[in-house]
């Protein structure tokens, strides 16, 4: 790996620094000295980059056996020039030479050429969101100062991107390493290097003042609207989507809340039913109700439907107008390197020509196929197994109950529900890790691949564990009391653990465990404030969150006609959801990095796909309704009827679910034209710059 003439400077001003006190002579941000970034920094390869101030963006903590020459070797790597090898980024060494840290930075010309590879949209100068171009840079606007061009997440998320994007050029021993730790042509450097031990952990800082001021805004407070632009701004899309798409769907949930305890209160067959479920026991059925056919029941069945579907394609608007004005309208989708855990063979790739890592495509159909399959099958049958106990379970108690009758065989009729929560939540617990296991085995070549890959298992497993035993209490049981009852013991059991499982456990931890670590004072170098945030725990991922409101949303598009306040227990969880989302992402864990998005991805396409199974599942509850039940139990209405009625129930209302799709476009007239805009300048910019290469 070559190194520039400058990087060279930069060792020798290293190496004083070291002779002289074995520290770095200043701190972290300090002024730049000519072309330099800094005392302690290594140097920037162009004088454009040149900065009054070195902004400190993620930090690489070191395995415990890396020596000074190791270090240096790496800071080399960090610094030297992309067309050398390196990562073109800026590099300190933290207190001195044999310290477990590198403080990462990036100049100007990096993060531009970054900018442009993720296809981000910037404000030009007449005001409007463009695709950005390097070879433009000057007509947008602040491209001059990254601080205000790019959010702080999107300088974090390009430092590392580049780091992660680091390959060997030729075989290459590392200094102060054994010989067989080697780096291999077209090896990915940054994941090689922590399989070695060299590399133990790579995150972005925290900024404190940053943090602050954003936790005043969104959880400290009695605001009621999230600072959505301060948290892109902060954590990144990524995180500012998901934080949006909670909003949205909790104020959503206020229409069927609403109708749920309307239904709740004026009804007295439902409160009969409620008041059964709770007991155990049947009620005694007065005939205050009227005879018509339409019930609480209808009504919340055919209003679920309708909501899921409106909800997601006004949230599909909405996502359209927050990813223009966070600039990932339309972000690039590249022939891009190999994700960081892709191995193979090297060879050249027949579409981009590029040296690389290959992997014949039947070996991983062949993978899938014998291997991930027949696990997740094999989990899928212990969620079976789970279900025959639970039934075996509630069957008992029913006896037991029977011959009882009292407050505590009463009580005991829950347990069984209970415990099968807690098994189906352990369960997938064990199953996410298999399933990530699965994935990696399986070797996709894109990251996008990974993911997808990924979170299909994942949806996969969590539909059949959370709805199988719902879905057969419904259509194979055909027992609706005890579909209610099971659906107030998830809504109730799960949303507890899961409030304790994600908060309450997390904030003991950091409380009387790992804060008396790492106390610190306003006077403690910069550098042990960074290595205190390495001792908080990873952030786990907006993974499970995701799964959380899938869930819910399940149990509400699918079942809440017969269980009306489903809504309303939704709604008091997840307002209090988004206070203890936002504290647990601000004070509980390391900084997540995330790649900007334009959208929710897979997941949307799941919620889509649970609206329409809710209308399968709403008509057939219909037809268990009791009062239809009754009525063909009396003559008045015939079994094939009832059925060939609810199939034409169904087909209209999948038909107005279509229409009600296609009425409501996908994105704002506006945000349409601004697409359109974009893609032809994009277009007229690529047009001119090959007729330059031509003329040249």
């Amino acid at each position: 790996m070559k190194r520039a003439g400058d990087d060279e400077g930069a060792q020798q001003q290293q190496q004083g620094g070291e002779a002289a006190g074995g520290k770095a002579q200043s701190k972290l941000s300090a002024a730049a000295a000519s072309a330099a970034s800094g005392p302690g920094w290594t140097k920037v390869s162009c004088p454009c980059c040149a900065s009054e101030r070195v902004e400190p963006l993620v930090l690489v903590k070191l395995g415990p056996k890396v020596g000074p020459e190791t270090k240096r070797w790496l800071m080399k790597l960090i610094g030297a020039p992309q067309k050398d090898g390196g990562a073109g980024l800026l590099a300190h060494p933290g207190e001195d030479a044999s310290g477990n840290i590198i403080v990462v930075s990036a100049p100007r010309c990096t993060l531009l050429r970054a900018t442009e590879e993720l296809g981000l949209c910037k404000s030009y100068h007449n005001g409007n969101m463009e695709a950005f171009s390097y070879s433009d840079r000057d007509n947008f606007k602040d491209s001059d100062n990254m601080e205000a061009f790019l959010t702080t997440a999107e300088r974090q998320y390009m430092v590392k991107y580049e780091l992660d994007g680091l390959r060997a050029q030729r075989d290459l021993r590392i200094p102060g390493l054994p010989d067989s730790c080697i780096l291999q042509n077209r090896d990915n450097i940054w994941q090689k290097l922590g399989s070695f031990g060299l590399i133990v952990d790579t995150f972005p800082l925290h900024e404190p003042k940053k943090l602050k001021e954003l936790s005043e805004a969104w959880y400290a407070g009695n605001q009621l609207v999230q600072p959505l632009d301060k948290v892109n701004e902060y954590f990144g899309s990524s995180v500012a989507f998901y934080f949006s798409f909670l909003d949205f769907y909790t104020w959503s949930l206020l229409p069927p809340a609403v109708l749920g305890l309307s239904i709740a209160y004026f009804s007295g067959e439902v409160q009969r039913e409620m008041l059964e479920s709770v007991s155990g026991s049947q009620a005694a059925d007065d005939q205050d109700d009227p005879g018509l056919v339409i019930s609480g029941h209808m009504v919340q069945a055919v209003f679920s439907m309708l909501w899921s579907t409106v909800v997601m394609e006004m949230w599909k608007r909405r996502s359209a107008s927050l990813s223009y004005r966070w600039g990932t309208l339309t972000l690039a989708e590249r022939f891009a390197e190999p994700r960081p855990g892709f191995h193979g063979d090297l060879g050249v790739n027949p579409v981009t020509g590029r040296v690389e890592p290959l992997f014949p495509e039947w070996q991983r159909d062949l993978r899938m196929a014998l291997v991930s399959v027949p696990v997740v099958g094999l989990f899928l049958g212990l969620v079976v197994l789970g279900m025959t106990c639970f039934y075996w379970g509630e069957a008992r108690v029913q006896q037991l109950h029977k011959d009882w009758d009292s407050l505590l065989s009463q009580t005991l009729l829950y347990v069984p529900s209970v415990l099968h929560i807690v098994y189906t939540n352990m369960l997938a617990t064990v199953y996410r890790t298999v399933a990530q296991t699965l994935t990696e085995y399986e070797n996709h070549r894109e990251e996008s691949a990974y993911e997808n890959h990924l979170t299909g298992k994942v949806l996969v497993f969590t539909f059949f564990n959370c709805f199988a035993v719902l879905f057969h209490i419904a259509f194979f049981k055909q027992d609706v009391p005890l579909l209610r009852k099971r659906l107030a013991s998830l809504l109730i059991v799960t949303q507890l653990v899961n409030q304790v499982t994600e908060v309450v456990i997390p904030f003991l931890v950091d409380r009387f465990i790992s804060a008396p670590h790492r106390t610190e004072t306003a006077d403690d170098p910069e550098e042990d404030k960074f290595r205190n945030q390495s001792t908080l725990p990873a952030f786990p991922g907006l993974f499970a969150e995701y799964i959380e409101l899938l869930v819910q949303f399940g149990y509400l598009s699918l079942f809440s006609c017969v269980f009306p306040l489903t809504a309303v227990l939704l709604l008091l969880n997840n307002l209090t959801e988004i206070r203890s989302d936002a504290y647990k992402i601000c004070r509980l864990f390391r900084k997540p990095c995330y790649p900007p998005v334009a959208n929710l991805g897979v997941w949307q396409i799941a919620f889509e796909v649970l609206s329409f199974v809710s209308v399968v599942s709403n008509c057939w509850l219909l037809v268990l309704s009791p009062r239809l039940q009754k009525r063909c139990q009396e003559g008045e209405l015939s079994s094939a009827n009832l059925l060939l009625g609810a199939v034409i129930v169904e087909h209209l209302l999948i038909l107005v679910k279509v229409i009600l799709a296609a009425l409501i476009p996908d994105e704002p007239g506006w945000i349409r034209k601004k697409r359109e805009h974009i893609e032809y300048t994009s277009m007229q910019a690529l047009r001119q710059q090959k007729l330059q290469t031509e003329e040249s």
